[in-house]
């Protein structure tokens, strides 16, 4: 029975020493690599790539005893809310108390009396007519 591990050690240290020589001649009769052709360079591209504006915008709310209450974060076009996850009769480490809540993103936003204002700005940029010439 010890013979049987012998010969088991010993096929097994020959095959790891003749596998680095067998992948070494492998190596060796490889063809060598194709030679480079430099590519003509072609015309710039006709669009440009501009970086949005990255300027971000933060504003909390606080209630009394400087408990904030909301924060607005404003990142380029995009405006969402953040709010403490505060529910009544929950516990702190409770099953249905959680730290985490859900941003609040401002999808669409609708100004009717931004209309009205822009009307009456028009209405106030029109020239009003020059007065007619008094008659004798």
């Amino acid at each position: 029975m010890r013979t049987l591990k012998a010969w088991h050690l010993t096929a097994t240290c020959i095959a790891a020493f003749a596998t680095p020589l067998l992948a070494h001649a492998q190596q060796a009769d490889a063809p060598p690599p194709p030679q480079m052709q430099k590519l003509e360079e072609g015309d710039a591209p006709a669009i440009t790539i501009r970086k949005p504006d990255q300027e971000r915008k933060i504003t909390e709310k606080r209630a009394r005893g400087g408990k904030v209450t909301e924060v607005k974060v404003t990142n380029g076009k995009s405006t969402y809310y953040l709010k403490p996850n505060e529910q009544p009769g929950a516990m702190p480490g409770d099953g249905q108390s959680s730290a985490n809540r859900g941003a609040q993103w401002q999808v669409k936003e609708f100004d009717l009396s931004r209309k009205q204002e822009a009307a009456s700005e028009q209405a106030a940029s029109i020239p009003a007519p020059p007065p007619a010439p008094a008659k004798k």
